[in-house]
């Protein structure tokens, strides 16, 4: 029987090096009460340790690399907070389909037509599209049809991202929601 093999998780440590695990002869500093030059690796960690702060390799790759006098902790913590605003301020899309035959009636082309409404108005991305099975393709005419009858609907909420493409067995046009002016 196979053990099962353990992964130490990554400590918010790993991320920078910081202090004694700072292993090259020269460092750029940077940062506040500090004057930004060329220092070696022992002047600069004394000059942190005067302070009372972490010295933190910010660029490691650079030459030399360029390490910031700051508190560490806090460093984490502000980092994390920018990363949570921006995730919170990006917009997730959401794509709802319609599903369609070619010879579709009107009562069910009205009821899919009021859920595409509700969810171009939730914000929602809508996807219609006919499907043809086995020799219905003969009718693709039609299914265009429907689905700019279903654009020509829903103008009021959304609008057509292209005209409507034959794709495999399946015709697909995607209406995105107008804005909202407040």
């Amino acid at each position: 029987m196979k053990k099962p093999t353990f992964r130490p998780r990554n400590k918010p440590e790993d991320l920078h090096r910081i202090n004694e695990r700072i292993r090259v002869p020269k460092v750029r500093l940077v940062g506040e009460n500090v004057e930004p030059e060329v220092y070696t690796i022992e002047k600069a960690l004394s000059l942190a340790e005067e302070l009372e702060l972490d010295l933190v390799e910010i660029s490691p790759n650079a030459d030399p690399p360029v390490c910031k006098i700051l508190d560490y902790k806090k460093f984490l913590y502000e980092k994390k907070r920018k990363e949570k605003e921006i995730k919170a301020k990006t917009q997730k899309t959401v794509i709802k389909e319609l599903r369609f035959g070619p010879n579709t009636d009107e009562h069910d082309f009205e009821f899919k037509a009021k859920h595409g409404e509700k969810f171009l108005e939730e914000g929602s991305k809508v996807k219609a599209y006919v499907h043809f099975k086995g020799r219905a393709i003969v009718f693709k005419d039609r299914g265009e049809l429907l689905l700019l009858k279903l654009a020509k609907r829903l103008e009021e909420w959304g609008a057509p991202e292209q005209l409507p493409k034959l794709e495999g067995k399946r015709m697909i046009m995607v209406l995105s929601p107008k804005k909202k002016s407040k």
